[in-house]
């Protein structure tokens, strides 16, 4: 696969959900993200007004997450969390799926509050990406996941928190990638540092990374392309 570096930074949700993350980090990220045309940026939600303040005049979307990072709040409060994430000018949310009923049996209650959230997000013009949390499913569970994102019609599957016992894996991004549709994209996630690691997980179907170090990793690529 053959990118530029304006094609690769397409690619990068710059990201920071530091425990100890600041204002000043923030506003670091954002001017980074503006600059570098990355997809977007990933925040807390209290931190969404701050960035969309910096970001709404740039090609650079807001997004941040909801029932982060277990997935086991009521619908009540996800469904409270997107609307305030659209009020306060967010354009995507990272929304935690309850992969903790997958892993019970219990699909159709996953996917009924999933296809409600969704419903929400785009009511409120929100690009939706459902983040299901790999490493704690097996395979069978991980398909699974996938249809209900599909159902719900998200625009997006996303591997992992992060917070989790394993992040973005190889192998994963390839499972979604031979049983998706054509319409849901794939955004791998999680402990992703290395160059050649996001090459291989956009070379294998994933259509966003969410990166911590996205300015490091697009100038890792930037030099590659030097030699």
């Amino acid at each position: 696969m053959s990118l530029t570096p304006t094609q690769f930074a397409a690619h990068l949700d710059a990201t920071n959900l530091r425990l100890d993350s600041t204002d000043s980090d923030l506003c670091a990220l954002c001017d980074e993200a503006a600059e570098s045309r990355f997809a977007a940026v990933c925040v807390y939600p209290s931190s969404v007004t701050l960035c969309s303040s910096i970001l709404y005049n740039s090609d650079t979307a807001v997004g941040t997450v909801i029932g982060f990072p277990h997935g086991r709040t009521s619908l009540e409060c996800k469904r409270a969390e997107v609307l305030r994430a659209a009020h306060d000018g967010a354009n995507e949310v990272d929304i935690v799926l309850n992969y903790a009923a997958i892993r019970a049996g219990e699909k159709s209650l996953a996917a009924e509050e999933a296809l409600d959230l969704c419903q929400t997000a785009r009511q409120s013009n929100l690009l939706t990406k459902i983040i299901v949390e790999t490493c704690y499913l097996n395979q069978q569970q991980k398909l699974e996941a996938l249809q209900i994102c599909e159902a719900a019609e998200a625009e997006f599957i996303k591997t992992s928190t992060g917070f989790g016992c394993a992040g973005a894996r190889l192998e994963d991004v390839q499972l979604f990638n031979a049983h998706r549709s054509a319409n849901i994209k794939i955004k791998a996630s999680g402990g992703i540092k290395e160059l050649d690691v996001a090459l291989s997980l956009i070379t294998a179907g994933a259509q966003r990374l969410g990166v911590s170090a996205a300015d490091a990793l697009l100038h890792s690529f930037e030099r590659s392309l030097e030699r």
